[in-house]
C-alpha cells in the first residue's frame, strides 16, 4: 500500500498555481492538442501535489509538476487510444482572446520554435508523428528552451537519453522544418487577405477564382469527430479542393452566414455559424487556412466536432 504522506501546512496552493499554472496549461495543450485536456490535467496535477507532493517540497516545484502532468497524459493516451472517426485536429485556440499559452515563452527566447509557432495546427499536427517520450522532450528542450540538465530533471531521463530522443524528434520533424512558415506579421497580413478572398469565394460560388488562391499539392483537412458531415481522409490536390469545396457550397444551399474574425492558434481565422442546415451538417465550426511561402493556400482547416468547441 502506497503510504500517503501529507504536505506541510506552509506550502501555499493558490500561490504554487499563480506561479506554475498557466505554464503547466500551455505545456499540456502543446501535448494533447486539446484545451479541455490540458485543463483537465493541470488540474490533476495540482490534486496530486495536495495529495502526494513530492518528498522536497522546498524544492522548485515546476520540474516536479511536468514529471507528473507528463506521466498523467502518456498514462491517459494509453487508456483512451482508439480509432478516431475521420481526420484528427486540434481543438482551435484563440489566442487573441487567450494568454496562458505564450507563460514561460518570450518573442525574444532562443527557442528554436517561438510561442505562437508552437500553437499553429501545422506544428501541432506534425507532433502527432512523434512517440509521447519525443513530444515532450521536443517541447521542452526547442520551445521551452530547456537545457539538457533541466529536461533531464523534469521527465527523469538521463541526459544521454535526452539527447539521443531529442535527435531522433528532430528527424521526424525534417518535413515540418523544411516547409515551416513561422507566423510573422507579414504572414498574418497575407493569411487574413488570402482568408477573406476564398470566404469570398464561397459568397459567389467562383471556382475559378476558388482554385487559384490554392496551391496545387493544397490539402482540405476537416474534423467532425463523426458528430458531423465532413470528408474521412483530407481532400488534396487543387481540383479536388476546388470541387468539394464547390459540391459542399450546393448541398448547403443559402442558408445564412455569419462570420466572426478570430485568431485560432496563432493565424487570423473565423467562426461560421449558419442556419437551417441540411442534417449531419455542422451549424457551427471554425475555419483557418495555412499558405505556403509563395502566398498561396497549401492548407485549410475546418473544425466542426462540437467536443473541441466548447467555451
Amino acid at each position: 500500500m502506497t503510504e500517503v504522506v501529507h504536505p506541510p501546512p506552509s506550502t501555499d496552493y493558490a500561490e504554487l498555481y499563480r506561479q506554475h499554472g498557466d505554464f503547466l496549461r500551455g505545456y499540456c495543450y502543446r501535448l494533447t492538442g486539446s484545451v479541455a485536456d490540458a485543463h483537465d490535467l493541470v488540474q490533476e496535477a495540482f490534486v496530486r501535489a495536495m495529495e502526494r507532493p513530492p518528498r522536497d517540497t522546498a524544492a522548485p516545484w515546476r520540474p516536479w509538476l511536468v514529471r507528473v502532468a507528463t506521466n498523467l497524459w502518456r498514462d491517459r493516451r494509453r487508456r483512451e487510444r482508439r480509432e478516431y472517426v475521420g481526420s484528427w485536429l486540434p481543438a482551435p485556440l484563440d489566442t487573441n482572446a487567450e494568454s496562458w499559452w505564450s507563460s514561460g515563452l518570450g518573442d525574444d527566447a532562443f527557442a528554436r520554435y517561438q510561442a505562437a509557432e508552437s500553437v499553429t495546427f501545422a506544428f501541432l499536427l506534425a507532433l502527432e508523428t512523434l512517440t509521447p517520450r519525443e513530444r515532450a522532450v521536443l517541447l521542452l528542450r526547442d520551445v521551452y528552451d530547456y537545457s539538457t540538465r533541466e529536461c533531464s530533471e523534469a521527465l527523469e531521463l538521463s541526459e544521454p537519453n535526452v539527447k539521443t530522443t531529442l535527435h531522433r524528434a528532430r528527424r521526424s520533424l525534417a518535413e515540418y522544418d523544411r516547409d515551416r512558415n513561422p507566423p510573422t506579421d507579414r504572414l498574418q497580413a497575407s493569411t487574413a487577405s488570402a482568408l477573406e478572398r476564398l470566404l469570398s469565394c464561397f459568397a459567389t460560388q467562383d471556382a475559378g477564382a476558388m482554385a487559384a488562391l490554392l496551391a496545387r499539392d493544397v490539402e482540405a483537412i476537416s474534423d467532425g469527430g463523426g458528430r458531423f458531415y465532413a470528408a474521412q481522409k483530407p481532400v488534396r490536390g487543387r481540383d479536388k479542393v476546388t470541387l468539394f469545396f464547390s459540391s459542399t457550397l450546393r448541398e448547403t444551399g443559402t442558408a445564412p452566414v455569419r462570420f466572426t474574425a478570430r485568431s485560432w492558434n496563432g493565424l487570423p481565422g473565423v467562426m461560421i455559424e449558419r442556419d437551417g442546415m441540411p442534417d449531419r451538417y455542422a451549424p457551427r465550426f471554425t475555419f483557418s487556412v495555412e499558405l505556403d511561402r509563395d502566398g498561396l493556400i497549401r492548407r485549410t482547416y475546418a473544425v466542426l466536432n462540437p467536443a473541441k468547441l466548447e467555451g
